[in-house]
């Protein structure tokens, strides 16, 4: 798209002499091949897919932003950090870090239109590893949160019984003599019906991850099956997940709001709200609280993961990314709380019914809405209702999330090896196919008899450990060192106008020192990994860090590669690394709102030139000419290249207009009679 003037009029040439038998040729002029130009730029851009309306990408975004740690963390964490009181540090992290954060990976992916390992390559090549490590992180975990939507389908088709297969102790997976029908609470050494039905009938546990146990064949099929859906929906690429998302992102919220209306009509549900509501202003004073709260913004809207970046590279470059930053971060943090509130009036009724303080009964993680919230249908009215569009809620909310995180490794390998890829496979959907199959077979040891503690062990330490060190060395990579002027003039050419203070701020100070922060606090309060009373064997923790160094490697290897293939000292090598090869042209892109019949547009060709280049052929957005209407960016880049070589413009005019005088003249003068030549009798 940056085509010079020289390059200009030599094509120019090319085209008026192929085209010198046309009947129109006196008519064309020197830049109307700048109309070919532009198509072909257009034709470049197209190669990558676009979302077919604004709309599907913010469905997308908040589907994946809304996920299961919104139903099952959120509310515990809220609780037990404050009640109400922990709203303050939540909404502050969120402004703080949240939204500028989500507004940065936009940025970045929509403006670039790469998945984040090219992206972030051209961001700051001395950290491309960090683009590498998103990757990995998310892969890593499409193996197993595929798992939790597993369970949710087990308990989906367990719910069409007439009687709840977790409601009573009467089964053959039961231990008589420790279950309890009812609810013990979290204090008895008695467990209840529905906890025995997540261990020993869904998952049939073993003792430790030294007991790796059989093969839970009924979950092979289901995670086939749970595998077979999400390829289902995503085989087409965002033409297929953008129809989805209309459904699985939107369905939850009915179920959320059903679930409430009916839940808070219960007995006992008002103190569960009451509980989950009352602050405990103390628990301002605890830094711990306030990491909490940075920590359950930073995970819940998904910065780090490079999905963000994905998604964001399907958009039109013009897309009001600032918009849709506002939409997903708010609705993420507004289902939260709405969560809270249909999670805790069924804890308040499960406590009246059971006779138990509210604190004895809730829980964070999958025990909640595998194991209390069960309990909770087994004793509510219209049980055989209630479950099936609750564990169909989950698989929608795990669905959403799983189909980002599948696309960042699609991304990542249609960027980098696009063309030898479909050399060899012929079809994008045979490329899908070919990662869910790899990261079904990675799920398989999950879904052993020993698999979940194989599974704790891999939540521990991908979404715990390794995302608070890619976070930081992302952040550190566009916030400090691509930096504020760059990331400014970035936004201006996709909304128009550049950030304003407030992101600039946290950009600059806020963001970076919380990510900092979150980071010093987690390795400050490390615990290693633990599932109930089980501690994992040291083999298991050494396992558990490599999984983590299998993304974290990345971002040192990457800045030893680059600074090995740059040339010159070391410092000329560090010094070139940390330059950004992002192509920052200021003409390059703009937004369809500034039109060339606009003032704006119009003064920049002011001196009459406007004028002259409607009269070569070029008219401007909006205008008509022979029938049809003008790309915007025809009248942009011939803008662009008056500026760049006005001079060589002017020559082509002059030339093109001496072509049809001699055009004329030639037409106009009598055709000469042909000499006859004497013959001899003559």
């Amino acid at each position: 798209m940056g085509v010079g003037a020289e390059n200009t009029i030599s094509k120019t040439s090319a085209y008026l002499e192929a085209h010198s038998d046309e009947k129109d040729t006196s008519l064309k002029s020197p830049l109307h091949l700048d109309v070919t130009i532009v198509e072909r730029a257009e034709e470049v851009e197209a190669k990558r897919p676009t979302w077919n309306r604004r709309l599907e990408f913010i469905l997308a975004s908040v589907g994946y932003a809304v996920g299961l740690g919104n139903v099952w963390r959120f509310p515990y964490l809220c609780y037990r950090s404050g009640g109400g009181a922990f709203m303050i540090p939540y909404l502050t992290m969120l402004f703080l870090c949240g939204i500028p954060l989500l507004f940065m990976e936009f940025a970045i992916g929509q403006y670039t239109r790469l998945g984040p390992v090219h992206a972030l390559a051209k961001v700051c090549p001395l950290l491309k590893g960090v683009g590498v490590a998103t990757v990995v992180i998310s892969f890593v975990l499409c193996t197993y949160y595929n798992v939790i939507m597993t369970w949710a389908l087990y308990y989906f088709f367990n719910s069409f019984y007439a009687t709840l297969p977790w409601q009573s102790c009467n089964n053959s997976w039961n231990a008589i003599g420790n279950c309890s029908s009812g609810f013990p609470g979290n204090t008895s050494h008695l467990q209840s019906a529905s906890q025995q039905f997540f261990d020993y009938r869904l998952l049939e546990k073993t003792n430790g991850i030294e007991e790796v146990g059989g093969l839970r064949w009924e979950l092979f099929g289901l995670l086939l099956l749970s595998w077979a859906i999400v390829y289902l929906c995503i085989f087409k690429g965002i033409k297929s997940t953008g129809k989805v998302v209309y459904f699985t992102a939107i369905f939850p919220y009915f179920v959320l709001f059903a679930l409430l209306i009916n839940n808070v009509q219960l007995p006992g549900a008002r103190n569960g709200i009451i509980y989950f509501l009352t602050p405990v202003w103390s628990k301002l004073f605890e830094v711990k609280v306030w990491v909490n709260a940075a920590a359950q913004v930073f995970n819940s809207v998904g910065i780090g993961f490079g999905s963000m970046v994905s998604m964001a590279s399907y958009n039109k470059f013009n897309n009001n990314i600032l918009r849709d930053t506002l939409i997903v971060a708010l609705s993420n943090s507004a289902t939260s709380i709405l969560a809270g509130f249909v999670i805790f009036s069924a804890v308040g009724y499960m406590a009246h019914i059971h006779n138990l303080p509210v604190d004895n009964i809730a829980t964070d993680g999958p025990g909640l809405v595998f194991v209390v919230y069960p309990e909770v249908f087994s004793t509510m009215p219209v049980s055989q209702l209630w479950a099936p569009l609750f564990f169909f809620m989950l698989l929608c909310l795990g669905l959403d999330s799983q189909f980002a995180m599948v696309e960042v490794a699609v991304t990542f390998i249609m960027d980098g090896f696009g063309p030898k890829v479909l050399r060899f496979l012929k079809r994008h959907e045979l490329l899908v196919l070919c990662v869910c199959i790899l990261c079904f077979l990675l799920g398989i040891p999950h879904i052993m008899k020993g698999g979940i503690y194989v599974f704790q062990l891999m939540d521990h330490y991908t979404a715990v450990v390794s995302l608070m060190f890619l976070a930081f060395f992302e952040v550190l990579a566009i916030c400090w060192i691509f930096g504020l002027q760059r990331i400014s003039i970035m936004i201006k050419r996709m909304l128009g106008k550049p950030p304003n203070i407030y992101f600039r701020l946290c950009w600059t100070v806020f963001s970076p020192l919380l990510v900092l922060s979150i980071l010093i606090s987690s390795i400050i309060q490390y615990t290693p990994a633990r599932y109930g009373n089980y501690t994992y064997p040291v083999w298991a923790e050494v396992l558990g860090w490599g999984i983590s160094l299998v993304s974290i490697v990345w971002i040192p290897l990457g800045a030893i590669q680059e600074i090995y293939i740059n040339k010159g000292s070391f410092l000329q090598r560090i010094k070139t690394a940390l330059t950004p090869t992002i192509d920052l042209d200021a003409n390059d892109h703009l937004p369809e709102k500034q039109k060339t019949n606009n003032p704006e547009s119009e003064a920049l060709l002011s001196g009459g030139k406007l004028d002259r280049l409607r009269a070569l052929g070029v008219h401007g957005a909006g205008e008509v000419s022979d029938g049809r209407s003008q790309p915007s960016s025809q009248i942009l880049l011939v803008n662009r290249r008056w500026h760049k070589g006005e001079k060589d413009l002017r020559s082509a005019e002059l030339g093109s207009q001496r072509a049809r005088r001699e055009t004329h003249v030639e037409a106009s003068s009598p055709r000469p009679r042909p000499h006859r030549r004497k013959t001899s009798a003559s």
